[in-house]
């Protein structure tokens, strides 16, 4: 288990990166509370398990993980799986640190301090990648579906669960990342960085002020 701090970070972050950083810290503690959380990433975990091949002893990196939810809910689908948990926010690694403790996340699972806009990728490889609802805070998308691709060894999968384009009531008015996503622009983007097999497909919906935003799964393998 443990933090690990991949490379210095680069200090040209703007203030988009500190608000989230700030409001992810601040909802950490109790991110697990609301309902629809729990219930929107066991869609999440379903639709992958779905359309990823899970073998056992695979390696699995979850990507901006808050506190697992989406890792939690693959737990019965991936036998002997080896976790590591990433996040920027150290509220949501404080979160991580104790379900590794109480073994509701796997021992040894490794809670890593990773942000790939700003950091070099570790020299680690992985056999899946997950990502849900981030996407949308990143600003360098292409850097970091890069990134994804360079943790991934040859044949490895990628799953990016996000919302589908909205209207922008989805985030206060300060929110400086995307409304959402164009599903035939996620797989562009993916077939740019490195994937083939790319196909996009509905992963259930997120609810927020008694409105349903639609979410689409993206899955692609390392060539």
């Amino acid at each position: 288990m443990g933090e690990a701090d991949h490379g210095h970070r680069d200090h040209r972050h703007d203030h988009r990166h500190d608000r989230d950083a700030r409001h992810f810290d601040d909802t950490a503690a109790t991110w697990d509370d609301d309902p629809d959380k729990v219930r929107q990433s066991g869609e999440v975990a379903a639709a992958i398990a779905g359309r990823v091949p899970l073998r056992p002893r695979l390696r699995l990196l979850d990507y901006g993980a808050g506190t697992a939810l989406v890792t939690t809910a693959l737990l019965p689908h991936l036998p002997e799986v080896e976790v590591t948990v990433a996040d920027s926010s150290s509220g949501m690694r404080q979160v991580l640190a104790g379900k590794v403790a109480t073994g509701t996340l796997p021992s040894p699972t490794r809670v890593w301090d990773l942000d790939l806009e700003t950091q070099p990728v570790p020299t680690e490889r992985f056999d899946l990648v997950v990502t849900s609802n981030v996407l949308h805070h990143v600003g360098e998308l292409d850097r970091v579906l890069a990134g994804f691709a360079e943790l991934l060894d040859a044949g490895g999968w990628v799953a990016v669960a996000d919302l589908d384009r909205e209207d922008g009531s989805f985030h206060d008015h300060d929110f400086g990342g995307h409304h959402g996503f164009d599903r035939a622009e996620v797989a562009r983007r993916l077939a740019t960085a490195g994937f083939v097999d790319v196909t996009v497909a509905d992963a259930g919906h997120v609810h927020k002020q008694d409105r349903d935003y639609p979410v689409f799964l993206a899955v692609g393998r390392r060539a």
